[in-house]
């Protein structure tokens, strides 16, 4: 599964909920056999949004592979038994590549590493979101 975190027809929450009520029913490691959550920074309903918006959902992406394509990536897992672990979306303009990022599996998030440009998904990996502490 996928949402925008921009969507503005269907509130990302609740497919976040929903996520969250199957893994509470099934419990991780069964619901986790079968099923992933990638939320998409920026992104609309579907496509659209100043996000990288295009990782095979709609759109052939620039590179046609598990790794850039989520439709290629739940066929890899299917067929393969390869679980996807991120899936690079793009934003592109022109035929060209404006930005990428990768996708993690929810409750992960892309972590910046420190280096490198923003704009490209080599420079981020996925990583547990850290909860923001209230200062004293």
């Amino acid at each position: 599964m996928y949402h925008g975190w921009n969507d503005r027809r269907l509130p990302p929450v609740n497919t976040i909920n929903y996520f969250n009520s199957v893994l509470a029913r099934m419990g991780q490691r069964q619901a986790g056999s079968f099923m992933r959550l990638f939320m998409a920074p920026g992104v609309q309903h579907c496509a659209g949004g100043p996000g990288p918006d295009t990782f095979g959902q709609m759109v052939t992406p620039a590179q046609s592979d598990p790794q850039h394509d989520l439709t290629l990536a739940l066929e890899r897992w299917v067929e393969q038994g390869i679980a996807p672990d991120q899936v690079i979306a793009t934003k592109r303009s022109g035929g060209k590549t404006q930005r990428s990022r990768p996708l993690c599996p929810y409750p992960q998030v892309a972590g910046y590493k420190g280096t490198g440009s923003t704009d490209d998904a080599a420079n981020f990996k996925c990583v547990s979101e850290q909860p923001i502490r209230k200062k004293k």
